[in-house]
Order: structure tokens, then sequence, then C-alpha cells
């Protein structure tokens, strides 16, 4: 079928009361964002709905590209034609045979703005139904939750018709509830926490630390091609690199073992939060699962968040490993996350890690290093690289790599 328009509802966002405009005005420029290479699209937000002009554009990857926006709850791919009785007639055959299947039910839903149209809603109802009766005599109708329903729309400019309600990624546009850092390891926790912080809104940018020589080059590349797959939700996503080695060296030599993580965590946390203050953050997000390892029990996480007032949110806080997996799966980071590539957070770790730690201990043990030194040398390194959807990284490095033999 050769579609004219995409008819996008809101869902949630018809709770926002006096914010509402801001909100559609948000998704219409994450929508804009995402269709920049289609220059003939024409996107048109509306307080009750948004549309989508095509101009001529492929249903298919426009189709392909909305799932993937957070802020829409359904869509459907509509025709419009002139205010005829034919037009709707030829028109609405045209749909049904293209996407009925045997065994299916189906209703006409007429809607009527144009007031002055010739035809009532119950008219129309019945003169295409019995049209599509006369030239599909499969056809079966049910009045309640029918597999199709052929929707008419009755405008002042044209009519519009769709039999497909298509579901969105729901949740809240990109970007309306601010921005955070997300604190992003190569595993399989923090890509879902990212997935889940941008379906609530939140414009987020990866934390993401490494330690060379102990890390490699691959490691980096992977949790580089892990927020490609996440700028698919929201477009490009800011990725922050932190030179980390040298403080894990530092805490390695000086401190007691079964404290390294501890203080390894605090060190990232306050590193986080500086980055955050200085890139306009209002919070941290991370992969955290309580009681998943050592460092994520609740006494854990009472010495690490010490070090900060910045609100800490968890998204996976309580969800259970296979449940993480499952989504992972879904949002097509899981692969990628469990490929072997050491992060710092399995360099260094101790066998017997703490985990119930004592705040006053971690407190006493991070005193004595040099912890305003180590955290600025780490800041001073930090690299930002913009990564945008499906940006690949891991096929350079290993071009690299062969380059180098």
């Amino acid at each position: 079928m050769k579609y004219t328009e995409v008819m996008v509802r809101y869902g949630e966002l018809s709770t926002k009361g006096k914010n509402r405009k801001d909100f559609i005005g948000r998704l219409a420029g994450n929508i804009t964002r995402l269709l920049n290479d289609f220059p003939e699209v024409e996107i048109h937000p509306k307080h009750d709905r948004m549309h989508i002009v095509l101009n001529g554009a492929p249903f298919e990857e426009i189709d392909s590209r909305l799932k993937r926006v957070f802020g829409i709850q359904t869509y459907s791919p509509t025709i419009k034609v002139e205010k005829t009785l034919d037009a709707i007639k030829k028109t609405s055959l045209e749909l049904m045979q293209a996407t009925y299947q045997d065994g299916m039910t189906f209703k006409v839903n007429t809607r009527r703005s144009d007031h002055d149209f010739e035809y009532d809603t119950n008219q129309l109802n019945m003169m295409v139904g019995d049209y599509l009766f006369d030239n599909m005599p499969n056809l079966k109708v049910k009045m309640k939750k029918p597999d199709l329903v052929l929707r008419i729309e009755v405008r002042k400019d044209a009519i519009y018709i769709s039999n497909q309600l298509i579901k969105g990624a729901g949740g809240m546009p990109v970007g309306t509830a601010g921005k955070a850092m997300m604190m992003l390891s190569g595993g399989i926790d923090s890509p879902v926490s990212s997935y889940l912080a941008l379906k609530r809104g939140v414009e987020i940018e990866m934390v993401h630390f490494f330690s060379p020589p102990y890390t490699s080059d691959k490691a980096l590349a992977k949790a580089k091609e892990l927020t490609g797959i996440l700028a698919n939700y929201s477009g490009k996503i800011n990725f922050i690199a932190v030179p980390f080695a040298e403080i894990q060296e530092q805490i390695k030599e000086k401190l007691p073992e079964g404290y390294l993580m501890t203080i390894q965590r605090r060190f990232m946390l306050q590193l986080a939060d500086r980055i955050r203050a200085k890139r306009g953050g209002l919070a941290i997000f991370n992969g955290e699962s309580v009681g998943q390892v050592a460092s994520q029990t609740l006494e854990s996480m009472v010495a690490i968040n010490d070090v900060t007032t910045t609100p800490v949110i968890r998204p996976v806080a309580t969800m259970d490993k296979t449940e993480i997996i499952r989504l992972a799966e879904e949002i097509g980071t899981f692969d990628l996350s469990i490929k072997p590539f050491e992060d710092c957070c399995t360099i260094f770790a101790p066998p017997r890690p703490k985990t119930k730690p004592k705040l006053d201990e971690a407190r006493k043990l991070e005193a004595r290093l040099d912890v305003e030194g180590l955290i600025q040398r780490a800041m001073d390194g930090i690299e930002v690289t913009p990564i945008y959807p499906n940006q690949k990284f891991l096929d350079d490095q290993a071009q690299i790599d062969l380059d180098l033999l």
C-alpha cells in the first residue's frame, strides 16, 4: 500500500496538563532528528495527535524507526483520499485486501469532525461495510475486539483511512525528564538501565571507566558499541571515557583487599558526580541490582553512596537476572554484553570482597589516599565522544589489530 501519512497517538502525554505542549514539542523534535534523512517528510504536531506526512517516503523504513521513539503510544499508517463516497469505498477495499488474512474479524469505525459532510457515521459504516462484503465474501464482522478496525476519519480537508494500530515504545520523550550521567560498564545490567532511563524521558550521557593497560582497547570499543545500540532510542549519546588505572593501582597497593571494591566504587561515584556537575546533569544512573554481587548489597550501597548527595537511580534494582537478560535480548544489547572483554570492574577484583562494609572503615581507608589528586588527574584525562545509532567500533578495532600484525 502507498500510505500518505502516519497518525501518531501520545498515550501518557495526555496526563501532562499545562505542560503537554512542551512534551509534544520535544517528541516532534526527537522524531524530526530521527527522520532527518527523509527531507520530504513533514511533521505536524497537534494537541490530540501528530501527523507525519510521508510525501512519498517509504512507510516500512519510517515504521522501523518510529518503533524506537519513546513517547509514542500507538500509530497508524493512513491514506488520505478526496471526500467522495467512491474514493472511500475504493481505498477501503484496497487497504483491506492488502492487510486482511483468512479468519480475521473486522469492523468499520467512522469518526466525523466535518459535520457538513453528506453522510453521517452510521451511514458510512453501513455503506462501506456492505461494499466490502460484496467484494470480499470471506469477511467476518465482530463488534468487540476485532482483529482489524477500518477507521474512517472525515475532516474538513479530506478523509483519512487506516486499519492498523501499531504499538509504539511508550514512555516519555527523551529529554523531557532532564539530563543525567549513566555509569556504563560492558556488562548486561547497565545497558538495560540505560534503556529504562531513556524510556522515562531522561537524556543520558555515558560515563565509562577504563584502565589501560589492564583493560584492552576492545573493552572500550565494546562499551562504545553498546552506546551505539542504545542511541537507536534517543539519537546521539555522548560517551565519556574516564581513565581509572592509577586509582585502581593506588587502592590495590595501599588498602586491604576486602575493601578494594568498596573504595573503587566510591571513587567511581565521585568521578561520575564531578562529571555530572560539570556537564549540567541532575542525577546519576547505574545498573546495580540489589544483592546481585558484593558491591550491590544494601550495606555496600550505604558505604558507596556516602560520597554524594546527588540522586543515584537504579532502574534494575529490584529485577532478577533473568528479567534483565530478557530485556537485554529485546533491546539488542545482550549478545554484545556477553563478549568476554574485561572491564575495569573485573580487574583487581578481590577473591573475598566485603559484602557488608562498614561506612566508618571505608571513610578511614579512603583518607589514606590522595583523593583529590587522583580524582583531578582522572578528570583531566577524560575523553568525550559523540556516538550515533548503530555506530560500530569493534570492527574498527579488529582492523587495527590486523594492521599491527
